[in-house]
């Protein structure tokens, strides 16, 4: 495991008397432990935010993608221009299985494309409690044989996703003739029945909050059955053929063991390339770039290496 340290910190606050990544960070959980909370609603998680927007990319392009009979997939494809042989990545958006979208993680996809040199194609797929479990996992399997089909059998395909996209992207892997190359989880939930002990010892005060998750796992998986499921727990069964898989967690994120749990799974099974463990920083590191130095050089860091992986993958 390759541990990342914070570049600073600051000791304003002694949650436990742990380091935080950066005093940027720092404000930001302070604000979000001074405001209300509030029990989750599908409505309000669902509010369109102005975000920060990302580098430009020369082609930006939102279609639909279908293979054989599946429900045709909304996504939005990140293209370079003129350029040929280019890897393609397919980016699955977190949100609790419940919110995100193809602009909550806009900028994320386009740090992807532009930081790796790579074409990327995001999914929007159906979301809980519409639409539960395997809904979305069935989209990324779509969109997955679709990419394959359209850059042919010999191009690299990546897969990448964060915190419930990535648990949906690892379970997507076994997508009918996709061939997946290479695979990217950032904060990955791993554990639907939520036993590992970070949920209870991170489950507040670090900007997600354990009772959330617990809510947007119901959601998703409405029964324990489906929750404790080997279909839905990759700690129990990894899919088929799962391809070489780098895992990113962070110090403080109610996920982390599992994440941790995760990435020695897949070390047993000769399947990690790479963990980088982020210490001082929470979860959600992806889309907090805009707001913490260190989670923006962090995540230029593992985006960038793994775009690199990627290209390799076929050489």
């Amino acid at each position: 495991m390759d541990t990342m340290a914070p570049a600073s910190h600051s000791d304003s606050r002694n949650r436990e008397a742990s380091q935080v990544a950066d005093a940027e960070l720092e404000s930001w959980l302070a604000e979000i432990a001074a405001a209300p909370r509030a029990a989750p609603s599908v409505t309000n998680l669902r509010a369109k935010r102005t975000r920060p927007l990302g580098p430009e990319i020369a082609m930006v392009d939102d279609h639909f993608v279908s293979s054989g009979d599946a429900h045709p997939v909304s996504v939005r494809s990140y293209r370079h221009d003129g350029v040929l042989g280019v890897p393609t990545c397919v980016y699955v958006h977190g949100g609790g299985f419940v919110f995100g979208d193809l602009d909550s993680h806009d900028r994320a996809c386009r740090r992807l494309a532009v930081l790796g040199g790579i074409n990327v194609i995001a999914v929007d797929y159906r979301r809980a409690p519409e639409n539960p479990a395997p809904a979305a996992i069935d989209d990324v399997r779509t969109v997955l044989t679709a990419t394959r089909t359209a850059i042919g059998a010999h191009a690299p395909l990546g897969l990448a996703g964060d915190s419930a996209g990535a648990l949906i992207a690892l379970l997507a892997t076994d997508a009918p003739r996709a061939e997946v190359d290479r695979v990217l989880l950032v904060n990955p939930n791993a554990d639907l029945t939520l036993s590992m002990p970070s949920v209870k010892t991170k489950g507040t005060g670090w900007g997600l909050d354990a009772q959330d998750l617990e809510w947007f796992v119901s959601q998703w998986a409405p029964t324990p059955e489906l929750r404790e499921s080997r279909a839905l727990n990759p700690l129990l069964q990894l899919p088929p053929a799962t391809p070489m898989t780098t895992v990113i967690t962070s110090e403080h994120d109610p996920l982390r063991d599992e994440g941790l749990a995760l990435a020695e799974h897949l070390r047993d099974a000769g399947r990690l390339t790479k963990h980088r463990h982020l210490d001082g920083m929470v979860h959600g590191v992806i889309n907090l770039d805009a707001v913490s130095p260190s989670a923006r050089a962090w995540g230029d860091q593992f985006l960038t290496e793994f775009a690199r992986e990627l290209i390799d993958a076929r050489r």
